[in-house]
């Protein structure tokens, strides 16, 4: 069944408030950003009761995002073990594989580090998911590619996960331009603290 055509109204306010946003994560000084790594770390993230020996699904930072590095340091202390996400094509949900401090990573077109085809294949139980804005609802703003989507969506219909976006607290807003097919976070952990995303 083919998809649906892209409604111009809802594309349109997307792309506005991406615009809006992408400033407001730039204007974040530098010394804020590296402590609000550092709090998310502190804070971990006992408060999803995630199991002993979780693989979590994280990502390499990339331009103004939030860096997710420490939090990373502190889960695998604990002993989960963390993977990072690879393309392998337009349209289709990114695949994870385990990542190990020093072991090689791939840069992509976009500027985008991956591990390497050599790396274990693995399917994460907890995703950490940048993101331009999020609401309280749960909803996020991503950069329009749906990767996230359609790979929640697919790891969703083979097993429960737990998803966790990752953000400054200058990133919330109202209401985030919501589609069919945009997958709700579980929970959103800026600085100030973890958020349950509300029914």
């Amino acid at each position: 069944m083919p998809s649906p055509p892209p409604n111009p109204d809802l594309t349109a306010a997307k792309a506005r408030l991406r615009e809006t946003m992408r400033a407001a994560r730039a204007a974040i000084p530098t010394a804020e950003r590296q402590a609000a790594a550092e709090l998310i770390a502190e804070r971990g993230l006992a408060f999803a009761a995630i199991p002993p020996a979780s693989i979590i699904g994280a990502f390499m930072p990339i331009g103004e995002e939030i860096n997710p590095l420490p939090l990373c340091a502190h889960l695998r202390a604990m002993g989960h073990a963390i993977a990072l996400p690879r393309m392998i094509g337009k349209g289709k949900p990114v695949e994870f594989r385990l990542h190990n401090p020093g072991a090689p990573l791939e840069t992509t077109i976009w500027g985008i580090r991956e591990p390497t085809t050599s790396a274990a294949l693995v399917i994460p139980d907890v995703f950490l998911i940048p993101l331009l804005a999020f609401d309280a609802k749960g909803f996020r703003l991503g950069y329009g590619g749906g990767f996230y989507d359609r790979t929640l969506a697919a790891t969703r219909a083979i097993k429960e996960i737990v998803t966790i976006g990752l953000a400054f607290d200058a990133q919330r807003v109202d209401a985030v331009p919501v589609a069919d097919y945009d997958e709700r976070l579980d929970w959103i952990l800026t600085p100030s603290g973890p958020q349950r995303s509300a029914p």
